[in-house]
Protein backbone atom coordinates (compact mmCIF):
# COMPACT_ATOMS: atom_id res chain seq x y z
CA UNK A 1 0.00 0.00 0.00
CA UNK A 2 1.54 2.92 -1.39
CA UNK A 3 1.81 6.55 0.18
CA UNK A 4 1.04 7.47 -3.60
CA UNK A 5 -2.20 5.83 -3.61
CA UNK A 6 -2.95 6.68 -0.36
CA UNK A 7 -2.68 10.61 -1.03
CA UNK A 8 -4.02 10.39 -4.05
CA UNK A 9 -7.27 8.81 -2.58
CA UNK A 10 -7.67 10.99 -0.34
CA UNK A 11 -7.57 13.74 -2.52
CA UNK A 12 -9.90 12.00 -4.96
CA UNK A 13 -12.40 11.04 -2.07
CA UNK A 14 -12.37 14.28 -0.41
CA UNK A 15 -12.91 16.72 -3.73
CA UNK A 16 -16.62 17.80 -2.97
CA UNK A 17 -19.04 15.70 -5.74
CA UNK A 18 -22.42 14.27 -5.96
CA UNK A 19 -21.69 11.65 -2.74
CA UNK A 20 -20.39 14.76 -0.12
CA UNK A 21 -23.81 16.64 -1.26
CA UNK A 22 -26.16 14.06 -0.69
CA UNK A 23 -24.05 12.75 2.61
CA UNK A 24 -24.81 16.38 3.92
CA UNK A 25 -27.95 16.85 2.68
CA UNK A 26 -29.00 13.98 4.84
CA UNK A 27 -26.98 15.09 7.70
CA UNK A 28 -28.80 18.37 7.83
CA UNK A 29 -32.29 16.66 7.36
CA UNK A 30 -32.19 13.67 9.11
CA UNK A 31 -29.16 14.02 11.42
CA UNK A 32 -25.71 12.20 12.29
CA UNK A 33 -27.30 8.49 11.76
CA UNK A 34 -28.71 9.22 8.53
CA UNK A 35 -25.30 11.15 7.35
CA UNK A 36 -23.83 7.85 8.03
CA UNK A 37 -25.74 5.48 6.51
CA UNK A 38 -25.48 7.67 3.23
CA UNK A 39 -21.99 7.85 3.61
CA UNK A 40 -22.29 3.93 3.48
CA UNK A 41 -24.66 3.60 0.77
CA UNK A 42 -21.76 6.11 -1.12
CA UNK A 43 -19.08 3.85 -0.52
CA UNK A 44 -20.93 0.21 -1.45
CA UNK A 45 -21.80 2.07 -4.97
CA UNK A 46 -18.12 1.59 -5.51
CA UNK A 47 -18.74 -1.71 -5.58
CA UNK A 48 -20.12 -2.23 -9.41
CA UNK A 49 -17.44 -0.15 -10.84
CA UNK A 50 -14.67 -1.83 -9.03
CA UNK A 51 -16.34 -5.11 -10.73
CA UNK A 52 -16.61 -3.59 -13.70
CA UNK A 53 -12.69 -2.44 -13.65
CA UNK A 54 -11.48 -6.03 -12.88
CA UNK A 55 -14.15 -7.82 -15.30
CA UNK A 56 -13.37 -5.28 -17.97
CA UNK A 57 -16.35 -3.61 -18.47
CA UNK A 58 -14.60 -0.56 -17.81
CA UNK A 59 -13.12 -1.29 -21.15
CA UNK A 60 -16.35 -1.90 -22.86
CA UNK A 61 -17.49 1.70 -21.72
CA UNK A 62 -14.47 3.07 -23.12
CA UNK A 63 -14.17 1.55 -26.48
CA UNK A 64 -18.80 2.24 -26.66
CA UNK A 65 -19.85 5.92 -27.05
CA UNK A 66 -23.30 4.08 -27.11
CA UNK A 67 -22.80 2.34 -23.53
CA UNK A 68 -21.33 5.25 -22.00
CA UNK A 69 -23.84 8.15 -23.11
CA UNK A 70 -26.75 5.76 -21.79
CA UNK A 71 -25.00 5.48 -18.51
CA UNK A 72 -23.89 8.76 -18.22
CA UNK A 73 -27.98 10.18 -19.04
CA UNK A 74 -29.22 7.94 -16.51
CA UNK A 75 -27.22 9.43 -14.22
CA UNK A 76 -28.17 13.13 -15.44
CA UNK A 77 -31.96 12.43 -15.20
CA UNK A 78 -31.62 10.54 -11.37
CA UNK A 79 -29.73 13.98 -10.13
CA UNK A 80 -32.04 16.21 -11.67
CA UNK A 81 -34.69 14.27 -9.80
CA UNK A 82 -32.66 14.78 -6.55
CA UNK A 83 -32.78 18.08 -7.06
CA UNK A 84 -36.78 17.71 -7.52
CA UNK A 85 -37.26 15.80 -4.85
CA UNK A 86 -35.45 18.28 -2.39
CA UNK A 87 -37.11 21.62 -3.60
CA UNK A 88 -40.73 19.74 -3.26
CA UNK A 89 -40.78 20.04 0.18
CA UNK A 90 -41.21 23.73 1.34
CA UNK A 91 -40.27 23.23 4.81
CA UNK A 92 -37.52 20.85 5.33
CA UNK A 93 -34.65 19.26 3.25
CA UNK A 94 -35.58 15.91 1.71
CA UNK A 95 -33.55 12.71 1.56
CA UNK A 96 -34.73 10.08 -0.54
CA UNK A 97 -38.19 11.55 -1.37
CA UNK A 98 -39.52 10.16 2.11
CA UNK A 99 -42.17 12.02 4.51
CA UNK A 100 -41.32 14.04 6.94
CA UNK A 101 -43.26 12.18 10.02
CA UNK A 102 -40.88 9.02 10.55
CA UNK A 103 -37.62 8.27 9.89
CA UNK A 104 -36.26 6.68 6.55
CA UNK A 105 -35.79 3.55 6.30
CA UNK A 106 -31.90 3.38 6.62
CA UNK A 107 -32.24 0.50 3.10
CA UNK A 108 -33.61 3.57 1.53
CA UNK A 109 -30.92 6.07 2.20
CA UNK A 110 -28.32 3.73 1.15
CA UNK A 111 -29.83 2.50 -2.45
CA UNK A 112 -29.94 6.19 -3.21
CA UNK A 113 -26.35 7.07 -2.37
CA UNK A 114 -25.55 3.57 -4.12
CA UNK A 115 -27.35 4.67 -7.31
CA UNK A 116 -25.89 8.16 -7.50
CA UNK A 117 -22.42 6.50 -7.79
CA UNK A 118 -23.93 3.47 -9.89
CA UNK A 119 -25.03 6.25 -12.56
CA UNK A 120 -21.78 7.80 -13.08
CA UNK A 121 -20.04 6.20 -15.64
CA UNK A 122 -16.72 8.21 -14.66
CA UNK A 123 -16.13 6.28 -11.66
CA UNK A 124 -15.74 3.06 -13.41
CA UNK A 125 -13.47 4.82 -15.95
CA UNK A 126 -11.50 6.20 -13.52
CA UNK A 127 -11.16 3.04 -11.48
CA UNK A 128 -9.92 1.73 -15.55
CA UNK A 129 -7.09 4.33 -15.35
CA UNK A 130 -6.25 4.70 -11.77
CA UNK A 131 -6.58 1.00 -10.21
CA UNK A 132 -3.37 -0.25 -12.67
CA UNK A 133 -1.15 2.44 -12.42
CA UNK A 134 -0.82 0.42 -8.73
CA UNK A 135 -0.85 -3.28 -9.78
CA UNK A 136 1.24 -4.52 -12.07
CA UNK A 137 -1.07 -7.16 -14.26
CA UNK A 138 1.83 -9.46 -15.22
CA UNK A 139 2.60 -10.27 -11.44
CA UNK A 140 1.09 -13.05 -9.47
CA UNK A 141 -1.81 -11.93 -7.43
CA UNK A 142 -2.99 -8.92 -9.24
CA UNK A 143 -6.60 -9.28 -8.91
CA UNK A 144 -6.63 -9.35 -4.93
CA UNK A 145 -4.49 -6.70 -4.93
CA UNK A 146 -6.64 -4.49 -7.29
CA UNK A 147 -9.79 -5.87 -5.11
CA UNK A 148 -7.68 -4.70 -1.97
CA UNK A 149 -6.90 -1.50 -3.15
CA UNK A 150 -10.98 -1.09 -4.05
CA UNK A 151 -11.65 -2.27 -0.74
CA UNK A 152 -9.42 0.71 0.69
CA UNK A 153 -10.75 3.12 -1.89
CA UNK A 154 -13.70 2.62 0.05
CA UNK A 155 -12.73 2.67 3.06
CA UNK A 156 -11.99 5.85 2.82
CA UNK A 157 -14.66 7.33 0.83
CA UNK A 158 -16.73 6.19 3.50
CA UNK A 159 -14.69 7.65 6.06
CA UNK A 160 -14.25 10.91 4.47
CA UNK A 161 -17.99 10.83 3.53
CA UNK A 162 -18.90 10.34 7.24
CA UNK A 163 -17.09 12.50 8.83
CA UNK A 164 -18.59 15.49 6.57
CA UNK A 165 -21.43 14.52 7.63
CA UNK A 166 -20.50 14.44 10.80
CA UNK A 167 -19.61 17.44 11.05
CA UNK A 168 -22.63 18.89 9.42
CA UNK A 169 -25.32 17.15 12.06
CA UNK A 170 -23.65 19.17 14.43
CA UNK A 171 -24.78 22.23 13.48
CA UNK A 172 -28.07 20.45 12.47
CA UNK A 173 -29.70 22.15 15.30
CA UNK A 174 -28.73 25.89 14.67
CA UNK A 175 -29.83 25.32 11.07
CA UNK A 176 -33.56 23.71 11.17
CA UNK A 177 -34.30 26.46 13.79
CA UNK A 178 -33.85 29.16 11.54
CA UNK A 179 -36.68 28.83 8.38
CA UNK A 180 -34.58 31.23 6.00
CA UNK A 181 -31.56 29.35 6.03
CA UNK A 182 -33.37 25.78 5.44
CA UNK A 183 -34.65 27.45 2.46
CA UNK A 184 -31.55 28.85 1.38
CA UNK A 185 -30.04 25.42 2.04
CA UNK A 186 -32.67 23.42 -0.04
CA UNK A 187 -32.45 25.57 -3.00
CA UNK A 188 -28.73 25.24 -2.54
CA UNK A 189 -28.46 21.69 -2.37
CA UNK A 190 -31.16 21.35 -5.23
CA UNK A 191 -29.05 23.36 -7.13
CA UNK A 192 -25.67 21.58 -6.58
CA UNK A 193 -27.89 18.35 -7.97
CA UNK A 194 -28.36 20.16 -11.19
CA UNK A 195 -25.05 21.71 -11.23
CA UNK A 196 -23.71 18.14 -11.07
CA UNK A 197 -25.92 16.85 -13.80
CA UNK A 198 -24.69 19.39 -16.09
CA UNK A 199 -21.25 18.26 -15.60
CA UNK A 200 -21.69 15.19 -15.95
CA UNK A 201 -23.73 15.34 -19.18
CA UNK A 202 -20.93 17.58 -20.83
CA UNK A 203 -17.83 15.29 -20.29
CA UNK A 204 -16.60 13.43 -22.52
CA UNK A 205 -15.13 9.87 -22.27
Amino acid sequence: MSIAFLLTTLVVVATPGTGVVYTLAAALSRGRRASVVAALGCALGIVPHLVATVTGVAAVLHASATAFQVLKYAGVAYLLYMAWATLRDKEALVVAGEARDGAVPARRVILRGVLINILNPKLTLFFFAFLPQFVDPAQAGALPRMLLLGGVFMLVTFVVFAGYGVLAASVRNHVISRPRVMSWLRRSFAGSFVALGARLAFTAR
